[in-house]
Order: structure tokens, then C-alpha cells, then sequence
């Protein structure tokens, strides 16, 4: 809206992530093929956020490259929440708005929620929280409340007394605050508490002496939940691809079985799309209208035009354009290759570093051989070709408007328009040639002549 504030985010970032056991940063660990941290990144960027920091500690530069368009603040010593934010001070110089304190390893929060906490800070609270009521409330710092339901404070749950343990509203982390008392409020942060560490939650309390109001709103359990293990990353892998299907289901795609479809954080798909079951989206892909595909199916960086049917078992990897019904079969992998309109590449085929023209019919079993152990090179199928099962493109080759090819050729040079590709060798027939050979097997098996073989005796190359 026209009237309101700007809005900054700091992302807290700088954990270390000890218990994923990985030398990947924990915030960098993929759900829905996409990092915890660019998930953040994006729901901020839907936001509208005039400026966006975020936290990092020392050496953390694998986590700043993923950081793209943020200002990057250093803690350089964990000190606590309230001290991590204390990082973004330079960062957030002269700003007046409302800033969100987010954390990097919670990457479900919606955007809707953030508009809420949006609403309410430009309402007249001081400080917003995010609260949530999990069914086993554990070791989270608890949400204080008056009569009225203002937010009298958070107390961390090492902190807090018997009472303040029984309320079953708990922190979530995230806030929204008004940037003019911010920093001022972090000033004011002590050490004096269970862990000596500078709490960002004091600064509720810390407000309400200062007569600002601060309050609640609250999301569910499953949107706020935090990533410390692998554990944690599946459940919240397992949220995500919930809430996609059935957005996906609203929006008009039919899933024969969503338990088993998964889709990446970028997946587009038109209305009116079928999806068998066992399907997978990888990064990358882009469905349009009418579009069927078959159980088993993979697909990452392709787009699928209208009224195509892939599948099922096919494979579309990064680069694949298919075009408006064109028809992938069993078993058939495609890869950084154009398939024109009403092209059908039905069995058993793969088709690398192509271009397949207009209504052109790929056999069963044809290969595009792209690769010659040095480069790649282009195969290029013009329209209306017909090319016949087991049939070897070795590329780089064009086959012209028209043209065909015979089952089971290995064509290494261009065909012209309309004319047939043929290397097939001539037929011969060696009549009783297999019972004798049958016969001379036999013999030699029988007086011991076929020792058995010995791996241990191949001579390695030096």
C-alpha cells in the first residue's frame, strides 16, 4: 500500500550448524531444491523489502555468495540474537520503518504472516512477536501476556520460574519493530541471564518500561519450526511438499497420488495438468496448460509445452524444451535439446544436444551420440523426419525436411531432404552354421578346455 512505511529485514545467519554433521553451512541446505537462506531471501523480496542485511559470522563466504543483493554484517563473536542484530546497526544507518528480524533457518514462515506482523507494527505497536502454540511447548522461551493481551515480555525458558513454564504460548523468534527504537532498545540489552548472552527478546520488556506497546500474533507450529538436524530439514522438506500439492490442487492440477509427487520451491505448472504418481520436479520447471504426465517420471530445468504428454519413466533434464504436443515415451531421457510441435520420441531413446523439428518421429532405441570423450556436438532432425528404431545419430549430423532412416543404421553424415540414411550391412546366411558351432562348444566344454575365468591375473595399466 502507498501509505506504508518502508520495511528492512536482518537475517540472522551466522549459526554454525554443528548438529547437520555436514561441511555444507546449515543455511544452505536445499528444501524443495531451494537453500533455507534463499527461501528467506525470496519471501522478503515478496515483501517488498527496501533493504535487507543479513548476519554472518567470521569465514562464512560460501553463505555470503548465496546472500545475492543483501548487505552482508559480520558478528564476529556470538554473543546472542540481540548482539547478531547489533551487527546490522552500519547497515541500517538512517533508516525509519519498520525493520524484521529473521532467521535463516526457519524458511517456512508465509508471506501472509509477515503482512500481518506488518499491519500490526504500522498500527501503533513498537514490537511485534511472533508466537506459536506447539503441542510439546519443551525448552521455548514463553510469550508473556496482560489482560489486554499486550506482550508484557519473553522470558527464555532457562530463565523462567514454574508459572511462566505452564504458558503455552511460546517465541518463535521473528519480530517486527519499529527502526527508530531498535538500536536504542539493543543498547540497553544485558548479559544478566542464565546463558550471559545478550538476549534479543529483552528488548519487549525494555519497551513496555518505556511505555511502547508491543504485542502477539501468532502461526502455526509447523510454519515457524527451526532446522538444527537432518531430522528437522526431512520434517520441514515434508511441510513444504504438503503445502505445494495442495496449492497446486487449487490451482487447477489434478495429482493422482500427491503423497508421492515432490516438487521444487520454482515449479510452474498451467491448469488442467495431470500428474501420475511418483512424479518429481526438480529446479527448474515450467508446465504449461493441458499438460500429461505419466507416473515415474523426472523433470528438472525443462519446460513442457501445452497439450504434451511425458512419460511414463521419462527424464527430462536440464535445457529440454518440449513444445506443444509432443509425445516422450518409456524410458526416453532428453537433454539440452529442442523438440519442435507434434514431435513423438515414444521408446527407449536419448536425445542430447539436439534439435528435433515439427512432427518428426524418433524410433525406438535411437541415440543421439553427442559426446565424442573431448566436446559435445549438435545432432539436428528438420521437420517431418522419420527416424527408425536403433538408429545412431553421431553428431555432429543434420537430417534433412523429410527424410528417413533405416533401423538399426549408424548414420555419421548429413541425409538430404526426403532421402533415406542406410549403413545397414548386407544380409548373409551361414546355413546349419549354429548346430555346428552348438556341437563344437559342447565338445570343448566336455574335454575341460574352458577354464574358469580369474580376475586376480588382469594386469593393471601403471
Amino acid at each position: 500500500m502507498a501509505d506504508q512505511a518502508p520495511i528492512a529485514a536482518v537475517i540472522l545467519a551466522a549459526g554454525k550448524g554443528t548438529r547437520m554433521k555436514s561441511a555444507l553451512p546449515k543455511v544452505l541446505h536445499a528444501i524443495g531444491g531451494r537453500s533455507m537462506l534463499d527461501h528467506v531471501l525470496a519471501t522478503v523480496g515478496a515483501l517488498g523489502a527496501d533493504q535487507t542485511v543479513v548476519v554472518l559470522g567470521p569465514d562464512m563466504d560460501q553463505v555470503a555468495a548465496e546472500a545475492k543483493g543483501a548487505s552482508i554484517a559480520i558478528q564476529k563473536d556470538a554473543l546472542g540474537t540481540g548482539h547478531a542484530v547489533l551487527a546490522a546497526r552500519e547497515a541500517l544507518d538512517g533508516f525509519h520503518g519498520t525493520v524484521f528480524v529473521l532467521f535463516a533457518d526457519t524458511p517456512l514462515v508465509r508471506d501472509e504472516t509477515f503482512r500481518d506482523m506488518r499491519a500490526i507494527r504500522e498500527a501503533g505497536a513498537g514490537v511485534v512477536v511472533l508466537g506459536f502454540r506447539p503441542d510439546d511447548p519443551a525448552a521455548y522461551g514463553r510469550l508473556i501476556t496482560d489482560s489486554s493481551g499486550a506482550l508484557d515480555a519473553i522470558i527464555e525458558f532457562k530463565d523462567a520460574n514454574a508459572e511462566q513454564r505452564a504458558v503455552p504460548l511460546c517465541n518463535a523468534g521473528l519480530m517486527a519493530i519499529d527502526g527508530e527504537v531498535l538500536f536504542d532498545l539493543l543498547d540497553r540489552v544485558t548479559n544478566d541471564n542464565a546463558k550471559g548472552e545478550y538476549y534479543l527478546t529483552d528488548i519487549v520488556a525494555l519497551a513496555r518500561e518505556r511505555g511502547i506497546a508491543c504485542r502477539v500474533t501468532e502461526a502455526p507450529a509447523d510454519e515457524v519450526m527451526g532446522i538444527n538436524s537432518r531430522e528437522e530439514l526431512a520434517a520441514a522438506e515434508a511441510v513444504f511438499q504438503r503445502r505445494r500439492r495442495r496449492q497446486a490442487m487449487e490451482d487447477g492440477v489434478t495429482l493422482h497420488d500427491p503423497d508421492t509427487v515432490y516438487f521444487s520451491a520454482d515449479t510452474r505448472l498451467g491448469q488442467d495438468v495431470t500428474v501420475g504418481q511418483n512424479v518429481v520436479f526438480g529446479p527448474g520447471v515450467t508446465v504449461e496448460d493441458g499438460v500429461t504426465i505419466k507416473p515415474f517420471s523426472h523433470l528438472e530445468g525443462t519446460h513442457v509445452g501445452a497439450d504434451a504428454i511425458v512419460g511414463p519413466f521419462a527424464r527430462l533434464r536440464p535445457g529440454a524444451e518440449i513444445g506443444t504436443d509432443v509425445h516422450v515415451g518409456n524410458f526416453v531421457e532428453i537433454k539440452n535439446a529442442i523438440v519442435e510441435p507434434g514431435a513423438k520420441i515414444n521408446h527407449l531413446t536419448y536425445v542430447g544436444d539436439a534439435f528435433v523439428g515439427a512432427r518428426s518421429n524418433i524410433g525406438a532405441g535411437t541415440i543421439t551420440c553427442n559426446y565424442d570423450g573431448f566436446n559435445k556436438h549438435l545432432t539436428v532432425i528438420e521437420e517431418d523426419v522419420f527416424i527408425g528404431s536403433n538408429t545412431a545419430l553421431v553428431a555432429p549430423v543434420r537430417i534433412g525436411k523429410g527424410a528417413n532412416t533405416a533401423a538399426g543404421s549408424v548414420i555419421s553424415q548429413n541425409v538430404d531432404p526426403n532421402a533415406l540414411g542406410v549403413t545397414r550391412p548386407p544380409h548373409r546366411q551361414l546355413d546349419e552354421w549354429a548346430a555346428k558351432y552348438r556341437e563344437k562348444k559342447a565338445a570343448e566344454k566336455a574335454d575341460g578346455k574352458w577354464p574358469k575365468p580369474d580376475p586376480s591375473t588382469v594386469k593393471k595399466s601403471s
